[in-house]
């Protein structure tokens, strides 16, 4: 009988014995958490007419599958990136802007605190996105504005997309400025011609930053416009490198030959966009090789 109770002492001392070392080998080993998914941006620049060029980034970048988690646009590339983050697809987008007429989108009127109301822009990218507003979008969208008061940049991820686009791409001098909420606001590109560093502050892991002001249109101006979208072309140019440097991948389409006017151009924009995205995408390639080999993707 006592030999039966000392192996019964004897199984209870061993089960306690292996209890206490499983709980001290679990206290001691640190439990790692899943990685942390990678947010992926696209940053759009401003460039007036130039803007075009996004298309064919986009065209290369969804050909070649990179994941786009949110889309950062200033001026032209709010444009673009309201349409692309609604839903169109890059080829879709071409065929849009293949039929696009600037009368669709520019209503001239006798000089005011600007030549173009930018009516017809709101209206046009309102209609195009069935008025969606901007957190309603397929990809999150951010639109760039510059507060015109304070000289603040203003990031709109709510609200009315074509008063956003409108406000963002109200080049001063060229189009009037937007009034929201008492507040006016003009074209992003003088504060963030390429809005990297808010990406970063809206969660982008990665950023894909396209410049389309870098390549400066030497010709000479032919007109007051010209004059004035020239010399706001040299100010995003100049503007644009502080943040540049802080991208994971910049791409610059060579569109120099493209005045910011040059609305009938689109074709040769879209193919300057397609060139610069395809001597990109290695690096891009790598980025996304490294994500997938770290779980991130």
């Amino acid at each position: 009988m006592s030999h039966i109770n000392f192996n019964k002492r004897n199984s209870l001392f061993t089960i306690l014995i292996l209890s206490i070392m499983l709980i001290s080998s679990c206290a001691t080993q640190e439990i790692q958490p899943p990685p942390k998914p990678a947010k992926i941006a696209v940053v759009l620049g401003a460039g007036a007419s130039r803007g075009f060029a996004h298309i064919g980034v986009l065209k290369v970048l969804e050909a070649n599958k990179i994941p786009i988690h949110m889309i950062v646009g200033t001026s032209a590339g709010s444009f673009v990136g309201s349409l692309y983050a609604y839903g169109f697809d890059a080829f879709q987008l071409q065929k849009i802007a293949f039929g696009i007429k600037q009368d669709d989108i520019i209503d001239m009127f006798l000089p005011d605190n600007g030549f173009v109301k930018g009516e017809k822009l709101e209206e046009y990218i309102n209609k195009t996105v069935n008025n969606t507003p901007i957190e309603k979008m397929r990809i999150p969208l951010y639109v760039i504005t510059a507060n015109l008061q304070n000289g603040q940049e203003v990031v709109f991820g709510r609200g009315n997309t074509g008063t956003a686009v409108r406000a963002s791409s109200a080049i001063p001098g060229v189009f009037r400025p937007v009034k929201i909420n008492n507040v006016t606001y003009v074209d992003g590109g003088i504060v963030s011609p390429v809005a990297v560093d808010a990406a970063r502050r809206l969660g982008a892991d990665i950023v894909i930053a396209v410049d389309i002001s870098a390549d400066i249109d030497s010709r000479q101006p032919e007109s007051t416009l010209d004059t004035i979208l020239q010399s706001i072309g040299v100010m995003y140019s100049k503007l644009a490198v502080i943040q540049l440097v802080r991208a994971d991948v910049v791409i610059r389409p060579k569109v120099g030959k493209i005045g910011s006017s040059d609305f009938e151009k689109r074709h040769e924009a879209i193919l300057e966009g397609e060139k610069a995205a395809l001597e990109a995408m290695p690096r891009i390639q790598s980025i996304i090789a490294e994500l997938k080999q770290e779980k991130r993707l």
